[in-house]
Formats: structure tokens, C-alpha cells, sequence
């Protein structure tokens, strides 16, 4: 009975290497490759999350974000506003006759107003 019992305990641990071996772990080497990858990725991961629970330094990225864009805003403004200065003045004469025109109105309406 004891010999049955052997076997059957051998029988078991055959299945488990059976079970290792389906899961690609086949000798030591390829365990020590599999636990060094494994290592990687757990480092790479509690790297990400100390990351994410830094917030000086997200607050620090965002303010540096905001920095980069609100000077590269400032930088295209400019530049339109140099652009409207140059077509201003190329359109010089219609803008100052269209002044004019909107003075004299302005100026009509409110003798019209005065004398009523």
C-alpha cells in the first residue's frame, strides 16, 4: 500500500512539472530569465505609480506645460498683431475715410439732438 501511495505522490508531482513545463518554464535558466523579467516590470511598475504620487512634480510639469504654452501663444499674438499693423497700414486711407465718415454721423446726430 505504501508503494501505491509512491506512485501516486509521484504521479502528482510528474503533473506539476508537466503543469511547469506547459507554462514555459522548462530549466533553471529560463526561471532565472522569467523572475528577472518579472523584476523589470514590478520595478518599472512601483516606478510609475511613486511617480504618480509625486505631485510637486506633476504640479511642477503642468506649471512648466502651461509656461511653454502661454509663451507660444504670446509669440503667434504678436506676431498677428505685427501682421493687422502692416495690413492697417496698407488699408490706411479707406480706414481714415471710413473715421471720417463715422465722425461726421456721430457729429450730425448729436447737433440733431442738441437742437430738439
Amino acid at each position: 500500500m505504501t508503494h501505491d501511495m509512491r506512485r501516486a505522490g509521484s504521479h502528482v508531482d510528474a503533473a506539476a512539472e508537466a503543469a511547469a513545463t506547459g507554462r514555459g518554464a522548462k530549466g533553471p535558466d529560463e526561471l532565472r530569465q522569467q523572475i528577472e523579467r518579472t523584476r523589470h516590470e514590478l520595478g518599472d511598475t512601483v516606478e510609475e505609480l511613486a511617480g504618480k504620487m509625486d505631485v510637486k512634480a506633476r504640479a511642477r510639469a503642468r506649471a512648466d506645460d502651461l509656461r511653454d504654452r502661454a509663451g507660444a501663444m504670446t509669440v503667434q499674438m504678436r506676431s498677428s498683431a505685427a501682421h493687422a499693423g502692416e495690413a492697417g497700414l496698407r488699408h490706411r486711407k479707406p480706414v481714415m475715410i471710413a473715421g471720417a465718415v463715422v465722425a461726421v454721423v456721430v457729429g450730425a446726430v448729436m447737433v440733431r439732438r442738441h437742437r430738439c
